[in-house]
């Protein structure tokens, strides 16, 4: 069984640029984004290690780890650190993994077991399919996932955006509509009862079908 949303994240250790880490314990109470990348020194995910670290105060501010892995040595992540900063302006100011036995990449089902265990002699299309991004919530588990072909920019303002409507979601159990900003109305969802709902939401709402009731965001 592959991955889904739900599912526990797979824990392990790893050499990342900030020294070894225990996945979950790293998390700790906190939510995570696990970012990855197919090859170092490949052109569009230096754009996106550095646009990633602008807006890490964003994901700060959101009680959000950030951590990204690339299929290459730790060692080659700091060089290519030096390149993400000349061109982008920032160097990534978060632990990138070095998944050098690939062993994170097939835990995450972006890799086939039988894909070997060694980085060397690959090429980015070799690990075409390690392009995604996993959100996990502090209870571990997988909350949200995207995944990218290599040739596509990710969007990290969207990603801040899944965040913002996973943890109100978790905070008041509401959902979000199609291009929900944070501030706009929110979705009572149908498993809320019109009774729960008039607990939560005292100054009522707007009933478009029987499935389709909007409101005002609730305060934090």
């Amino acid at each position: 069984m592959g991955l889904r949303i739900g599912s526990l994240a797979p824990d392990f250790t790893a050499k990342t640029t900030e020294g070894e880490i225990r996945f979950h314990d790293w998390i700790g109470d906190n939510w995570a984004i696990l970012f990855s990348h197919p090859k170092d020194f490949t052109p569009v995910c230096t754009t996106e290690l550095g646009y990633m670290a602008q807006l890490k105060p964003e994901f700060d501010r959101r009680g959000t780890k950030v951590i990204g892995l690339s299929v290459d040595p730790v060692e080659n992540h700091a060089t290519w650190a030096q390149d993400i900063e000349e061109t982008q302006g920032t160097a990534p100011n978060y632990p990138m993994i070095g998944d050098t036995d690939l062993t994170v990449a097939k835990l995450y089902d972006m890799l086939p077991e039988d894909e070997g265990d060694s980085c060397e002699g690959r090429t980015a299309m070799d690990n075409a399919t390690v392009r995604a991004v996993y959100v996990v919530g502090p209870d571990k588990r997988i909350k949200a996932m995207l995944v990218y072909p290599m040739t596509t920019g990710r969007d990290f303002n969207e990603i801040l955006r899944l965040l913002d409507s996973l943890q109100l979601n978790a905070q008041h159990t509401v959902a979000t509509p199609v291009n929900w900003q944070d501030g706009d109305d929110i979705i009572i969802p149908p498993a809320v009862s019109d009774e729960q709902a008039r607990d939560k939401f005292p100054e009522g709402w707007e009933t478009l079908k029987p499935y389709l009731r909007v409101a005002k965001q609730p305060a934090d």
